[in-house]
């Protein structure tokens, strides 16, 4: 069955920066987009960015202006989002999961990773 586990989160000062990680397995990792979405307490879960198969990348400006990075390393069954400038607002869990903004193949998610910005 698809599995999504994510690490790399945690307490972290405004300014500074994280990667996370999500490894998946239980589908063809090469065949889908993924992306990363974040949840905040009380507010509905977001996409945050989205990389294609062949690791076209694209952003939510809205939300992260430019300040994540997404890629991928396929050998790995891997997903990476590097965060910088990080604001007390990107306080979050993140998740990851195959897909799109309007393309959700898989109903199942991982169990995050927090990300606490705070001074």
């Amino acid at each position: 069955q698809v599995q999504l586990v994510e690490s790399g989160g945690g307490l972290v000062q405004p300014g500074g920066s994280l990667r996370l990680s999500c490894a998946a397995s239980g589908f063809t990792f090469t065949a889908y987009p993924m992306s990363w979405y974040r949840q905040a307490p009380g507010k509905e879960r977001e996409l945050v960015a989205t990389i294609t198969s062949t690791s076209g990348s694209t952003k939510d400006p809205d939300a992260v202006n430019g300040r994540f990075t997404i890629s991928r390393d396929n050998a790995k069954n891997t997903v990476y989002l590097q965060m910088t400038s990080l604001k007390p607002e990107d306080t979050a869990v993140y998740y990851c999961n195959a897909g799109t903004r309007t393309y959700h193949p898989f109903d199942s998610w991982g169990q995050g990773t927090q990300v606490t910005v705070s001074s």
